[in-house]
């Protein structure tokens, strides 16, 4: 978040951050102050970013027509408070429809993917869900222009000192040649590409794959699928473990214990009564897992191992982490 959160279901995960003495108070977006006041905040903006190495070329080419967008500045402001259930949220982002989809693209795309798997050791169905998950695998990118739609959410000002820094990251991209200001589309949140990487995620984790000299996660799904491997490998994936399963609890189950924090052995679950979702013995490989139990404690129960909390530095949802490895599950059956 990179790989930053999907776009059937928009997640961005961005922190309570300082506004800076420099971001304006928030005025109501179209009047002629709050139009003109961005004129000023731009202006000063552009000589920032030129005062840190960014080309006057690339600075001009991609800020001087821009805009406040209304709708996002919306968005920001109004995000859906309404909260599904985890099989809500499952049924949503991992229908049938997808799960045949994925199993479709992984086998059209199989040399790319057995490329892509050896070089990153990331196994290729966790990553045809993500790419699923996040972008339709690749349909639904975004519809708003990356700078526009980051300058309007830096000047905006709720969060504002972060956007400016992504914004300013949007700039080295486009001026280190991967991709031209006007084609660097993505969310109203300024997550770009098929794999929706804001652009402080795309400057530490997107490679070039295909070795053509460029980066572009945006139309090239080689690069595109690349850099969320290489991503996942980044943050501690193991490629010779699964993320975990659904299981049962004990009726006497202590549910202190359901917390990423608590990390035991598998044998050690299977000594406080945990089992699989059949109710049989839990695998004899004894790797290190976190119990967790969704909806707030209400919903199913599931033992996740170290590579659910790499998909956790995705997205810090666990329902989204959660349905990220059980679409890769069905995808691969």
């Amino acid at each position: 978040m990179k790989f930053v959160g999907s776009l059937v279901v928009v997640i961005c995960l961005v922190g309570s951050l300082n506004v800076s003495a420099s971001t304006p108070a928030v005025q109501e977006p179209g009047s002629e102050n709050s139009l003109l006041a961005f004129e000023t905040w731009l202006a000063e903006f552009k000589q920032e970013a030129i005062a840190q190495g960014i080309s006057e070329v690339t600075v001009n080419d991609a800020l001087t027509d821009v805009k406040l967008i209304k709708r996002v500045i919306k968005l920001d402001r109004n995000q859906p408070e309404f909260k599904l259930t985890f099989q809500q949220y499952l049924d949503r982002v991992a229908p049938p429809s997808r799960v045949n989809r994925g199993k479709k693209l992984l086998q059209k795309n199989k040399v790319l993917f057995e490329k892509i798997e050896q070089e990153f050791g990331v196994q290729s169905r966790f990553i045809v869900a993500l790419w699923g998950m996040e972008t339709g695998f690749g349909r639904l990118t975004g519809g708003f222009n990356a700078p526009e739609a980051l300058a309007t959410l830096a000047y905006e000002g709720r969060r504002g000192a972060y956007f400016r820094r992504e914004l300013l990251n949007a700039l080295r991209i486009i001026d280190a040649g991967h991709v031209k200001a006007k084609d660097m589309q993505g969310s109203w949140a300024g997550a770009m590409g098929q794999t929706q990487f804001m652009p402080s995620t795309f400057l530490s984790y997107a490679v070039d794959f295909n070795q053509d000299g460029k980066i572009n996660v945006w139309r090239d799904k080689a690069d595109a699928l690349a850099s969320g491997s290489n991503y996942l490998a980044k943050v501690g994936w193991k490629g010779d473990q699964t993320w975990g399963r659904k299981v049962q609890l004990p009726a006497d189950f202590d549910k202190s214990l359901a917390d990423l924090k608590i990390i035991k052995r598998i044998s050690e679950w299977q000594a406080v009564g945990v089992r699989k979702e059949n109710g049989t013995n839990l695998p004899k490989r004894d790797l290190e897992a976190s119990i967790i139990i969704l909806d707030d404690g209400a919903g199913p129960a599931y033992m996740v191992y170290e590579n659910f909390r790499a998909i956790m530095h995705w997205n810090r949802s666990k329902n989204f982490a959660t349905s990220v490895g059980i679409l890769a599950d069905r995808i691969a059956r």
